[in-house]
């Protein structure tokens, strides 16, 4: 295995595990300030779309190669 192919299964796998410890955080934080379904649904979109941000960015970076 060379660097290159080490280093896109750590960032993977890495950004995964922080993304999961995010959701944690983002239901801790609505659930400690009551922030009801609404609250929590854009909660989640907030970190949807900051996730999302980053895939469509892996993925137009592997086209344009």
């Amino acid at each position: 295995m060379d660097i290159d192919t080490l280093e896109m299964l750590l960032l993977q796998c890495l950004v995964s595990g922080l993304v999961l410890f995010m959701g944690f955080i983002v239901y801790d934080l609505a659930k400690k300030s009551k922030a009801g379904k609404w609250g929590t649904l854009v909660l989640f979109g907030a970190l949807f779309l900051g996730v999302l941000g980053f895939i469509i960015k892996t993925v137009i970076y592997e086209m344009l190669l």
